[in-house]
């Protein structure tokens, strides 16, 4: 009997190279925005600081964007179908990334820093996904 599990029908094998690549475009964005309001110095000499920064991003991701469907059969199909997917796992996931962030760990969620979190992260990961089909 096949897993018809809701999870099950949100997650696709081929979709792994998207979730590698999303992963290091959230990282690549947050670090760049790190280097925006602190010195290369400041952050090799506190790499925890660094932690700190990317961890409630990278944990809302992990948890909002199989939901979503961001690792489906149809992320996995065409740029038309996985970026449109990506977008819309990360405005909750970013949303759920500033709740972490406010609540949780060290750091605001001011509201120029949300829209910047989403603007942004919608623009990395969308342009990341539309490259990778481009390439592909």
């Amino acid at each position: 009997m096949a897993d018809s599990s809701f999870l099950a029908t949100r997650l696709d094998r081929g979709a792994a190279p998207l979730a590698v690549g999303d992963l290091l475009a959230l990282i690549v964005l947050l670090t760049v925005g790190a280097l925006n309001h602190s010195t290369a110095e400041f952050l090799s000499s506190n790499p925890l600081y660094l932690l700190e920064v990317f961890a409630p991003f990278l944990i809302a991701w992990a948890l909002v964007a199989p939901l979503v469907g961001a690792y489906s059969a149809g992320a996995v199909e065409t740029a038309k179908s996985s970026v449109p997917l990506v977008i819309r796992s990360w405005i909750p996931a970013a949303a759920v990334g500033l709740a972490l962030r406010a609540f949780v760990f060290r750091g605001g969620a001011a509201p120029a820093f949300a829209v910047v979190m989403l603007v942004l992260g919608s623009v990395a990961l969308g342009g990341w996904r539309a490259l990778y089909f481009r390439l592909r």
